[in-house]
C-alpha cells in the first residue's frame, strides 16, 4: 500500500533538490542520471522491491481481490521493471541533466541511444502496460460479480493511466501542443496507476483479514 506514495514523495523531493530540474518538463527517470542520480535509482529499486514482495500477499487474495494468478504476475512485472529502471539509467532527455548530452534532439544534434538507455526504456513496458492490464482484468472480474464501484474505479484507472502515458509519450516525441508538459503527464500517469495499486493492496488486505475472521 505504501510503495506508490513513497515513490511519488521520493521523486518529488529529489526533483525539488536538483538544480535545473523542471517537474513539468522533465521525466521522473531523468532524476536517476547525473552525479546525484543515485538517490532516484535507489527510489526505483526500493519501490520495485516492495511491489515484488506485495505479490506474495496478492497471490493469496480471495477471489474478490487480485483475480487468480494473472494480476499478481503483472504486479511482479511492475516490480521487476522498477528495479530494472533503477539499475539501467535513462539517457539525458530535454536538456536534463545538464552535464550530459541530450538524446531528444533539443540541441539539434541528437546522439545515439546508449545500451543502458534502451534497457531502461524496455523496463518501463511492464510498468506502463502491466498496470492498466491488471486494472482492466480486475474491472472485468468485478463487473461479473456486480461490484460496480470497484469495476468502475479499476476501469477508469486503466483508461486514465493509458491516456496520460500516451500524452507523455507524445510530449517527448515532439508534439507542439504538449511541448514542455511531458513530465506533468508522466506524473499524472504514475499517480493514477500507482494509486490504483495502493487501492488494490488495501482491498486485498481487507479481504484477507475478513476471511481470517470468518
Amino acid at each position: 500500500m505504501a510503495a506508490g506514495p513513497l515513490f511519488v514523495v521520493g521523486f518529488t523531493a529529489i526533483g525539488a533538490s536538483r538544480p535545473g530540474y523542471d517537474w513539468r518538463r522533465h521525466a521522473v527517470s531523468s532524476l536517476a542520471a547525473g552525479r546525484a542520480g543515485w538517490v532516484q535509482r535507489a527510489n526505483f529499486v526500493l519501490t520495485g522491491a516492495l511491489y515484488c514482495i506485495a505479490t506474495r500477499g496478492l497471490a493469496r487474495s480471495p477471489k474478490q481481490g487480485a483475480t487468480a494468478r494473472v494480476v499478481p504476475a503483472l504486479i511482479l512485472g511492475v516490480g521487476v521493471g522498477l528495479v530494472g529502471s533503477g539499475l539501467f539509467v535513462t539517457d539525458p532527455v530535454a536538456g536534463f541533466p545538464p552535464e550530459g548530452p541530450d538524446h531528444n534532439g533539443s540541441d539539434g544534434s541528437p546522439s545515439a541511444p546508449t545500451r543502458g538507455g534502451m534497457l531502461h526504456n524496455l523496463c518501463a513496458i511492464p510498468i506502463f502496460a502491466g498496470i492498466p492490464i491488471a486494472a482492466m482484468t480486475c474491472a472485468t472480474s468485478a463487473a461479473r460479480r456486480r461490484e460496480s464501484r470497484w469495476a468502475s474505479y479499476s476501469a477508469g484507472s486503466a483508461l486514465g493511466m493509458t491516456l496520460a502515458f500516451a500524452r507523455f509519450g507524445a510530449a517527448f516525441g515532439g508534439a507542439p501542443r504538449l511541448a514542455g508538459r511531458g513530465g506533468l503527464w508522466q506524473r499524472i500517469s504514475i499517480a493514477v496507476g500507482f494509486g490504483w495499486l495502493s487501492a488494490l493492496s488495501f482491498r486485498t488486505l481487507s479481504l484477507l483479514c475478513k476471511s481470517r475472521r470468518t
